[in-house]
């Protein structure tokens, strides 16, 4: 069996509040990328995330998601990006997010996983997203933003993995 060697590619931690952070110049030589985010937003929002500025309707995502006292589900189809928090949006509270993309460099649509959490003092959220972006260009870029008229708060950190 095969181990998984995680590569650090570049870390963004955030000194001011800030509407998105971007991983530019993504080198195509790894199979696949994880970004993590630890953090939050300044006054709430969806956690989105769009590829190489592709901000046309090539995106579609299913997101599975429980809160300890109810379960659900959504989804969006010919979406401008791929939505990670859809169902409660994104808490002022700190939350911890891993985005896995398989095959970034490969030729054929990309799909991603990503797994959500976050405590609000005892009642927090588990959400789980599949997401696909319609192309087959490499991911060069990587841009993930709360909602349009956020911004994630100061002392944010992102870093992005390649494998």
């Amino acid at each position: 069996m095969a181990t998984a060697t995680y590569i650090p590619i570049a870390t963004q931690t955030l000194g001011s509040a800030a509407s998105s952070i971007t991983f530019s110049s993504i080198p195509s030589t790894y199979t696949d990328l994880r970004l993590v985010f630890s953090g939050t937003t300044v006054s709430g929002g969806n956690f989105l995330v769009q590829y190489n500025g592709d901000t046309a309707t090539n995106y579609s995502f299913t997101e599975l998601y429980g809160t300890g006292s109810s379960a659900g589900s959504t989804y969006g189809t010919n979406a401008s990006s791929i939505s990670l928090t859809q169902a409660g949006g994104m808490p002022t509270t700190i939350v911890m997010m891993a985005f896995d993309i398989f095959s970034y460099a490969g030729s054929t649509n990309k799909t991603c996983l990503a797994t959500y959490s976050n405590d609000e003092n005892g009642s927090g959220t588990v959400e789980l997203t599949v997401g696909l972006w319609r192309s087959t260009a490499a991911i060069t870029s990587i841009k993930i933003f709360p909602s349009p008229t956020y911004s994630f708060a100061s002392n944010s950190i992102a870093t992005l993995w390649g494998i």
